[in-house]
């Protein structure tokens, strides 16, 4: 063979050769033990501890090793899928502190057996290559030995190659492991850069935090020194303050030292002045009618130094709004220095202009609060001398006044219910009545002291519907009433429909309509000419007031009222579809309206016995008729025949001819089928005059025909004489609607600049206003372009303007705001008072007034306040405790202006009932 004719050639060389291949046979030996002893080295170590040893010095001590081992096992992961688990009970991946063991020797060693291993693992090709190598020079030496030496070397050589596969297959073993080890750093390597992040967004959102914190200290600390400059300018105020009074005394102290020097002087000079012009006349007589001229400059000198100081007062004013401490301290300051001054000089009337107005930055425009008019200020004669001579109203008038802080609010108690009103509600006084036959029980009994409790809203209330849908349907939970539904529902006067009041538009005279109804009365009689010559209209006994509601579209003005009786919240659902109504009643008292001022009155189906004791009702409603007006009454006497109603009409005949009343015509309706008679009033007293009897007789002279508060005056069977001078009133019939309106600038500019935008009031919400203190209507005449209404309030200690407000065309009513008013709650959307409260607080307690205010308004009602600037200071702290949104307060010259709005917030206790 040619491999045994190779060896024999090599056997026959020199000795040189065969010691060099027995040295070779050694090194190889030795390179086996060495290899067996690392192998069982290897596995006796813990593979747990070296693969975390190892991991663990790959990733502090080698980082490009790490990272070829993670790029190398990610090529691998491509193909193959390791296990991460080495044993059954290995546990996975722990931390170096939960795998290092507590001696450092142990912890040392077990690094260097991890770096052997690594070593191993990463130059195994080498090794092989290696081995392959010493196989080729044994067996190259192997051909000087003799065939002992050769079959001993081939036994090494077949045990080498079990060794190498043994080490072959715990490299493959430690490659696996080594797989494994590359994974887990990668995933730690994933855990530690989701970690680092989570910390940077933490370490973010502390940084922002502690910004936010240091913001908030810095707007705390903005505050205090704002708080602090705030306290010491008012120390720095009242110093001041304090300063100009010393200052003030001490000159008042000086001026009083020389004016009693001037007098003295003064005195002597008279005294030398009269001697000699007693001289003078012995002498020279002069002539009676000289001055002194030196007394009148001293007058006019007087006078400017007085304005020159108003001025500089004025001008020396703080233009912002100021706190109510302030504002006392200031008027305690101005009241001394203007007694002071009065004493030096004698008074003088005086007008000053005050200051620019400044412009509102809401809106832009000035605010233009004016002083309490002239007009308002003039010696009238009062409602209240008018009724009565004198009478005391309150015992506690002259206690001092109350204070408003911390007011504490109650619901009425529970058998008030939410339809509460407080002068026609009073069990108290109904009780002690000697008779009702006169409608007593209906008329106006208010409590010695207004109620300071608060009315519950019904169940559901809902915000109104808005005019002039309104007319048509009301929600059902705004007034939870369905008797007149049923009793009346055939009328057309009210029916339910789901949640909503429906209204036919019908009544008891005019099943079919009250807008045919209406054409009818003026087809009868075209002098009538609704909208024109006839404006205002008073209607008796209106139901749901749907006549005075459909008369809007001929733009005539009814005011409506009927009492609170068995037909359930008649003028309540009036109110409540936005017609103006009052609950009253014909009874024993006078209406609360002056004499001469509407221009129809009705009555339909009214049930009110006109015939009855002398005609005493029918004598009250001339009373209120202008002259030259028309009376339609529209009831069954005038078109059946049936007994009852056949000696009603006689009666009621007979009575219209005693007072000179005309019967103008008598007319059917016949889509109604009904009928109706029209009077008219005489114009002058030639009729009066020329009556064969007397009865019913003329009134007394001294009865006043514009007294018509309740508490004074009873009902009278009289007539009252007609005007007879041409200056008078009643004299003429008014000019035709508009014209007779004349609206004054004044409140046209007031109502346009400030109210319609200055104010954030949404007109088109508002449908029911009053006007608390009326002079002339000039706020309702600034309001007539607008789709709205004004019930203007004359109180009956202010001049008797409201025969004025007729004149124009607008209607009103006389009341006292120490009792309440003769109407439902929240039956209007808003209420302005000018300059009332200032004078209200000096006759009764303004926490009952705004009681009353919370119960007339809406929920989301407003109240326009102007007055002086204590008096809105009060208001305003009576507002916030009855949790009212304060919009806007202004003040300028101890003048302010007040805007608020009221919420939905009721108490949950009720009052305890006394």
């Amino acid at each position: 063979m040619a491999i045994g004719n190779k060896r024999g050639s090599k056997r026959s060389s020199s000795s040189t050769s065969s010691y060099t291949s027995t040295i070779t046979t050694i090194i190889f030996i030795a390179l086996c033990v060495i290899g067996v002893w690392m192998l069982t080295n290897n596995s006796i170590a813990p593979p747990q501890t070296t693969t975390t040893a190892a991991t663990t010095d790959t990733i502090i001590t080698n980082t490009n090793t790490d990272t070829k081992l993670s790029t190398n096992t990610d090529k691998k992961d491509q193909t193959t899928t390791t296990s991460t688990t080495v044993f059954e009970d290995n546990p996975g991946y722990l931390p170096n502190d939960a795998i290092q063991s507590d001696d450092p020797k142990q912890n040392d060693n077990a690094a260097e057996a991890a770096a052997a291993v690594g070593g191993s693992g990463g130059g195994g090709g080498d090794n092989k290559n290696e081995e392959a190598k010493v196989v080729g020079l044994q067996g190259q030496g192997n051909d000087k030995e003799s065939v002992e030496g050769q079959i001993q070397i081939s036994e090494e050589s077949t045990l080498t190659q079990n060794q190498q596969q043994e080490t072959d297959h715990d490299q493959n073993q430690q490659q696996q492991q080594q797989q494994q080890v590359d994974s887990q750093n990668q995933e730690q390597q994933q855990q530690l850069e989701e970690e680092e992040k989570v910390q940077v967004a933490d370490h973010d959102q502390s940084q922002q935090q502690q910004q936010q914190q240091k913001q908030q200290q810095e707007e705390e600390e903005k505050v205090q020194v704002a708080e602090n400059t705030n306290k010491a300018s008012e120390s720095e105020k009242i110093t001041n303050e304090e300063l100009m009074i010393k200052q003030q005394q001490q000159e008042d102290q000086i001026s009083d030292q020389d004016n009693k020097k001037q007098s003295m002087q003064q005195n002597d000079d008279d005294d030398q002045k009269q001697l000699q012009e007693q001289q003078e006349e012995k002498q020279n007589p002069q002539n009676p009618d000289e001055t002194n001229t030196n007394s009148e400059e001293q007058t006019v000198q007087t006078a400017t130094e007085t304005i020159e100081t108003q001025q500089q007062s004025s001008s020396s004013s703080s233009e912002t709004e100021s706190s109510p401490d302030e504002e006392t301290r200031q008027k305690t300051i101005t009241k001394k220095t203007k007694r002071k001054r009065t004493k030096e000089h004698k008074p003088t009337t005086t007008t000053t202009t005050g200051p620019e107005e400044p412009v509102l930055a809401t809106t832009g425009t000035k605010p233009g609060i004016p002083k309490e008019s002239t007009e308002s200020k003039k010696t009238w004669s009062t409602q209240a001398k008018q009724s009565a001579s004198e009478k005391e109203r309150r015992e506690d008038e002259s206690k001092g006044k109350e204070s408003i802080y911390g007011y504490t609010w109650h619901l009425c108690n529970e058998s008030s219910g939410p339809d509460f009103i407080p002068c026609l509600d009073n069990e108290k006084a109904l009780k002690k009545l000697h008779s009702t036959r006169h409608y007593e029980h209906r008329e106006r009994h208010c409590p010695e002291e207004g109620p300071t409790c608060l009315v519950p809203l019904p169940e559901g209330y809902k915000k109104p519907i808005k005019w002039p849908h309104s007319r048509d349907k009301i929600w059902y939970r705004n007034v939870p009433h369905k008797t007149l539904a049923d009793v009346k529902g055939h009328q057309n006067w009210v029916k339910v429909t789901g949640e909503f009041l429906t209204f036919p538009g019908g009544g008891t005279q005019f099943i079919h309509g009250a807008l045919h109804y209406i054409d009818v009365i003026q087809e009868a009689i075209p002098d009538i000419a609704w909208g024109k010559n006839t404006r205002v209209v008073l209607d008796v006994g209106c139901g749901v007031a749907s006549f005075g509601g459909y008369l809007f579209e001929r733009d005539v003005l009814t005011m409506s009222f009927a009492p609170k009786d068995e037909h359930e919240a008649q003028v309540q659902f009036a109110l409540e579809r936005g017609i103006p109504a009052i609950s009253a009643v014909m009874g024993t008292q006078r209406l609360p309206f002056p004499s001469k001022v509407f221009d129809l009155l009705h009555c339909a189906r009214c049930r009110v016995p006109w015939h009855i004791e002398g005609g005493m009702l029918l004598l009250e409603l001339n009373r209120v008729l202008r002259p030259g007006g028309y009376f339609v009454w529209s009831a069954t006497p005038v078109y059946q025949k049936l007994e009852e109603d056949v000696e009603i009409w006689k009666a009621m005949s007979a009575l219209t001819v005693s007072m000179c009343w005309e019967l103008v015509t008598t007319r059917m309706d016949k889509i109604n089928s009904v009928g109706f008679a029209v009077y008219r009033k005489p114009i002058t007293n030639e009729c009066y005059e020329k009556r064969k009897e007397n009865n019913p007789p003329l009134c007394k002279t001294d009865d006043d025909p514009n007294a018509a508060w309740y508490e004074y005056v009873p009902l009278q069977a009289c007539l009252h004489r007609l005007a007879v001078n041409s200056d008078e009133r009643g004299t003429s019939w008014p000019e035709q609607w508009p014209l007779r309106l004349q609206t004054p600038p004044y409140w046209t500019r007031v109502v346009s600049n400030t109210y319609m935008s200055g104010l954030g009031i949404s007109w088109s919400d508002v449908r029911s206003v009053m006007d608390m203190r009326a002079v002339y209507g000039g706020f309702a005449a600034a309001l007539k372009d607008i789709q709205v209404w004004v019930m203007n309030v004359v109180n009956i200690d202010s001049p008797d303007t409201l025969p004025m407000i007729y004149e124009r065309g607008l209607f009103g009513i006389y009341h006292d705001w120490c009792e309440s008013f003769s109407t439902y709650p929240r039956t209007y959307d808003l209420l302005h008072a000018d300059h009332l409260f200032s004078k209200l607080k000096k006759k009764c307690k303004l926490a009952p007034v705004m009681a009353e205010v919370d119960r007339i308004v809406r929920p989301g009602g407003k109240l326009i306040v102007r007055d002086e600037s204590s008096a809105i200071g009060e208001v305003e702290n009576l507002l916030k405790s009855l949790r009212w949104e304060v919009h806007l307060t202004f003040s300028k010259d101890q003048e302010g202006i007040l805007s608020a709005q009221k919420g939905d917030w009721r108490p949950d206790t009720f009052q305890a009932s006394s």
